[in-house]
């Protein structure tokens, strides 16, 4: 019996997903992502200085490094990457389903991204979400940054420990939220209340907080399914913030400190 369309395609986007590997650079980046035993690491290149500099790592790892000579650095990484002499081809992380990162979580904090696509932006959300220990970052498969190399360097090693989840419809990842607890809030400019304002008395509740992509913002299906929209607090009309800064000073306005 013939599979329908539907499963052959379901099951070519499994094996390509499979076989995706990513190749992160700089010192930083790969330095973190050797010392993690949930990475799977395929093949490391680095020239004899960097190779000096993460010794200790690539022991730990256990990977044979390829010694590579500067003026002709192997590893296909696009031109402009500042690879500082060291590339790894890595396996991109499981994280797992979005209940078991976001239930029983010390800190009950998520950010989901609306169509977040600058892999800069995401990476630096990744470090704010860190820092305030929140529970996930969660954007969608499609139109949001998938893990590369900028990512991870703009992360600053970030990513080997935060929770980065890609969802196929951000609007259902809301609704489970909502089912476990979350006091899911969207991050509008023109918004009536503050962050504050909407988690006045609650900041003991698991809070989600979605922000859009700079310029368009939420979509307005995303609008309709979080609990409330909410603004930062702003000293004047002065423009508006980057969104990874928006996401750092929302989670901090969350933490009610």
């Amino acid at each position: 019996m013939k599979k329908p369309k539907w499963v052959v395609e379901k099951e070519q986007a499994k094996k390509a997903a499979g076989a995706e590997t990513v190749w992160l650079f700089g010192l930083h980046a790969v330095r973190d992502a050797l010392q993690n035993p949930a990475r799977a690491k395929l093949r490391l290149i680095v020239t004899l200085n960097a190779q000096t500099k993460l010794a200790d790592a690539i022991a730990a790892s256990g990977i044979e490094p390829e010694i590579a000579d500067p003026r002709r650095f192997g590893a296909p990484l696009d031109p402009g990457s500042v690879h500082q002499g060291a590339a790894l081809e890595v396996k991109p992380l499981n994280w797992g389903r979005l209940e078991e990162v976001c239930i029983g979580a010390k800190v009950p904090r998520v950010l989901l991204l609306d169509r977040v696509t600058d892999p800069h932006n995401v990476g630096a959300i990744l470090r704010s979400a860190e820092v305030f220990g929140a529970s996930a970052v969660i954007g969608t498969r499609h139109h949001s940054a998938p893990e590369t190399g900028a990512l991870a360097k703009t992360a600053s090693g970030a990513l080997e420990r935060q929770p980065y989840l890609r969802v196929r419809n951000l609007a259902d990842a809301i609704r489970e939220l909502q089912g476990y607890g979350y006091l899911v809030l969207g991050l509008d400019g023109e918004a009536d209340q503050t962050i504050e304002q909407a988690v006045a008395g609650a900041t003991d509740r698991p809070i989600a907080l979605v922000l859009g992509a700079e310029g368009p913002g939420l979509r307005e299906k995303t609008k309709d399914t979080c609990d409330a929209l909410v603004k930062i607090d702003a000293a004047g009309n002065f423009g508006s913030l980057n969104v990874s800064n928006a996401a750092a000073v929302a989670l901090y306005a969350t933490l009610g400190r």
